[in-house]
């Protein structure tokens, strides 16, 4: 599952190359999993909007969304297939991109250098939102319209600037949703920007596992497997050991390996682990900094202990029984 580094690099990529263009039309696919909001209200809310911004929240893609004064006609589920790729036709792999510039890539540094995205300088706060969950396995692919359009498919915007934004998902763990008239809002505290303060009350005294505590997305969100993790290993703190026996100091070092991992990992596009890639296609690197996260048996990196692995609530944890305590 895409965490919050993965998340923030999508987001980031998104916001960049996407922030000022419009939404003309909306395509959604017959499989209702995907699809928290029912498919009218979701087309209605996107088709002519101009996005205003991309964010992210927890482990959710936020799309602000401000209205194009220029009416759209009536959506229909029926107004737009997904094309397939054309036979012959040059189209990227799912995990590569396009060596030479393309229509994606064209519209991105245009609206780098000031072109659509210009129209968003001094823009009213969006009332609109689309929300984005990737689940397990979801992506979100800004491509050009002759790409090759993926098996599972779910999703596929058309915008003014002549891209596809497509929402992919095999296992339909994602969740696409829309907001009118609010600000979506996650529970828990966003870990990059929680004081210490703060951190310490929210895991002094608990009777849980720390690692169990680091995943509950009512304390901090976004926070996932793989770096719940890396930041206990960093701090030297056991994954079992209950968030009650944790001294403050203790604490205090988790509070900062956790900001630590996250930066590290966001600087490297995340982690490519399984099928992760990002808006372009393109894998992250944080996979070959893992100092415990899916290194049972192997020598640890500091002291040379074969790293264990145990499953906590459900999930594997994997740390030095040497090396923290």
């Amino acid at each position: 599952m895409p965490e919050l580094p993965e998340v923030e690099t999508i987001a980031r990529r998104l916001d960049q190359c996407a922030t000022g263009d419009v939404i003309e039309s909306v395509w959604l696919g017959k499989k209702p999993e995907p699809l928290k909001s029912t498919a009218l209200e979701i087309a209605r809310v996107l088709e002519g909007s101009r996005i205003g911004g991309v964010r992210r929240v927890g482990k959710h893609i936020v799309f602000d969304l401000e209205r194009n004064p220029v009416a759209r006609a009536p959506w229909s589920a029926k107004s737009r297939k997904p094309r397939p790729a054309r036979p012959g036709s040059k189209t990227r792999p799912a995990h590569a991109s396009a060596t030479t510039p393309g229509v994606a890539d064209k519209a991105c540094l245009e609206l780098a250098e000031g072109g659509i995205r210009s129209t968003h300088a001094g823009a009213m706060q969006s009332k609109s939102q689309w929300i984005v969950h990737l689940g397990m396995t979801g992506r979100l692919q800004l491509c050009g319209p002759e790409d090759e359009v993926l098996k599972h498919t779910h999703a596929i915007l058309q915008l003014a600037s002549g891209r596809e934004l497509r929402f992919v998902d095999p296992r339909r763990f994602g969740r696409l949703s829309v907001t009118r008239d609010a600000t979506f809002e996650a529970g828990g505290f966003e870990p990059l920007d929680v004081e210490l303060d703060r951190f310490t009350v929210l895991f002094h005294g608990r009777n849980t596992p720390i690692k169990s505590a680091l995943l509950n997305q009512k304390l901090l969100r976004g926070v996932g497997n793989i770096y719940a993790d890396e930041s206990l290993f960093r701090a030297g703190i056991r994954p079992r050991r209950r968030a009650a026996s944790i001294t403050h100091e203790q604490l205090r070092r988790l509070f900062l390996s956790v900001k630590e991992v996250l930066q590290e990992a966001i600087a490297l596009g995340g982690s490519s682990i399984s099928d992760y890639v990002d808006a372009d296609g393109e894998e992250g690197s944080f996979q070959f900094q893992h100092r415990v996260y899916g290194r049972e048996g192997e020598p640890c990196l500091v002291c040379k202990t074969p790293l264990k692995r145990v499953v906590i609530a459900g999930r594997s944890s994997h740390y030095c029984r040497k090396c923290q305590k």
